[in-house]
């Protein structure tokens, strides 16, 4: 693992996309002759804020006029204008990720994965070459609770229309040719036997189960070895009749178009959709009773996932809780996780905690890797660290650092058109207010100790934990002695 320390913005995490069991393939790679001419002529015309102009204040960001309305079919929009290159890009968000699979664990990542396999006329082959050729990029990807689809392209007309022609077919009109579909299971199934060699996702797997027991976030998106065989084209075309409908997404498109142009190319999309409203929103979990669990694996190192029920999206402490979690293990270097394993012991190259929000109670978890013969030590280390933190808070200076770095990281929000089409993304889909990103950084700024310690102490307990290790049963040693001088040599070297 690097030692580069971690950028914590919480704000780009937005898209619980670092959720499990993502999937996400990339057809192309932008065409030198027609993106990389025009995008390197705009980019030498727009001069770089140096860093001396700056004299110690915070680069400031964009401010984003940010534009709503709803297709005729009933898609929801969000559309920021952006001139600076010639070119935009479009994120399609549906409510169709796996929490939406039914007793068909990875039916919404096999859906999403075929969609750029096959239109009327065009095989997988065809369709890359075809976004190839206009210099565009299409990507996708499931995750628990929705699938997207996205799109690259430069904004002239002559390359802009083609380019939407393809990609609304490509979601709306797949038609999930059978030898692609073989491939594809096969490539998954392929997948669960690497799986079985990783204990880090072996007790992500076991988490995930013991946290939520039989809610729709319980199982991978992935499915398993046994769920996907079974799994037809006909439950995928069903699939996205159902959960790629025009009323199921929320469309977010930034770049080089007028309101009118960007309605025009909502519109079109919308229009290539099936038919149909947004699905019901995911039912809430219910707390699991503490446990402990642990999975037998041959390795010199233990994988600990330590863990419990979080928010949910609209939690009104979610700024609260983003800070407090930077002070405790959110990134790098100078957390209190980070100083008491790694920098004061040795124990690991890394421990990091973190809040997953999503539509319904998402995890919040740490985890580390250490060495096996003192993985339990470490476990109760860890224990220590999460239950002083609750019943200390953090200190004055450990929150005014925190406020400081996220001051400093705040326009990396909105950097690239990509950074600002990901939340738009994010609010359309959580429904957050237009003023959401200005609303955060007012609320994080404004946060006091007491408020971080009380929402902090609301929402955690070590008394609610769900504990999962991955490793060998060897006999254990006791730890090394605290010191203020980091250790040269972190024990041990991360494995998998």
């Amino acid at each position: 693992m690097s030692e580069r320390k971690k950028s914590r913005l919480a704000l780009i995490g937005l898209i619980a996309v670092a959720l499990i069991g993502s999937a996400a393939f990339y057809l192309s790679k932008p065409d030198e002759s027609n993106a990389s001419e025009a995008l390197d002529k705009a980019k030498s015309s727009q001069k770089l804020q140096s860093l001396a102009e700056l004299d110690g204040k915070a680069p400031s960001h964009r401010s984003l006029n940010v534009q709503t309305w709803n297709t005729a079919e009933g898609a929801k929009v969000l559309f920021v204008e952006a001139r600076e290159l010639p070119m935009f890009d479009m994120r399609l968000i549906f409510a169709a990720g796996s929490s939406q699979d039914g007793d068909a664990p990875g039916l919404a990542l096999l859906t999403n994965a075929m969609l750029n396999e096959g239109v009327a006329g065009k095989d997988v082959g065809a369709i890359a070459q075809g976004f190839e050729g206009l210099g565009a990029d299409f990507s996708n990807g499931a995750y628990k609770d929705m699938a997207l689809a996205s799109l690259r392209s430069l904004s002239a007309v002559d390359k802009r229309e083609p380019a939407l022609k393809l990609f609304a077919e490509v979601v709306g009109k797949p038609t999930f040719p059978a030898d692609s579909f073989a491939r594809i299971k096969n490539q998954m199934l392929a997948g669960f036997e690497y799986q079985k060699q990783n204990p880090g996702k072996l007790a992500s797997l076991e988490l995930m189960n013991r946290l939520y027991g039989d809610h729709p976030y319980a199982h991978s998106s992935d499915g398993t070895a046994k769920s996907i065989p079974p799994i037809t084209l006909a439950q995928l075309r069903a699939f996205h009749q159902k959960a790629y409908a025009a009323g199921n997404v929320v469309i977010a498109l930034v770049g080089d178009l007028s309101r009118a142009e960007a309605e025009a190319v909502a519109a079109q999309v919308s229009a290539d959709l099936p038919k149909g409203p947004a699905l019901a929103k995911i039912e809430q979990p219910t707390d699991p009773k503490p446990s402990i669990g642990h999975i037998e694996f041959p390795s010199k190192q233990t994988n600990l996932m330590i863990a419990q029920l979080g928010i949910d999206r609209d939690d009104p402490d979610y700024a609260a809780l983003s800070m407090g979690n930077q002070i405790l293990g959110g990134g790098g270097f100078g957390t209190r996780l980070m100083s008491e394993v790694r920098e004061k012991r040795g124990l690991a190259y890394g421990v990091y905690s973190g809040f997953s929000p999503m539509q319904a109670r998402g995890p919040f978890m740490i985890n580390l890797q250490t060495r096996a013969e003192m993985s339990e030590g470490t476990l109760k280390l860890v224990q220590d660290v999460l239950a002083d933190y609750l019943k200390t808070g953090p200190t004055e200076k450990e929150l005014d650092d925190a406020k400081r770095e996220l001051a400093g990281s705040f326009p990396l929000s909105t950097a690239s058109n990509a950074d600002i089409v990901g939340q738009l993304g994010a609010m359309g889909f959580y429904n957050l207010p237009l003023s959401y990103l200005e609303d955060f950084m007012q609320q994080s700024q404004s946060l006091t100790v007491e408020q971080v310690k009380a929402a902090l102490n609301k929402h955690l307990s070590t008394d609610k934990l769900v504990i999962v290790s991955a490793g060998p049963t060897v006999p254990q040693k006791p730890l090394p002695a605290p010191t203020d001088k980091p250790a040269e040599q972190p024990l041990g070297v991360p494995e998998h």
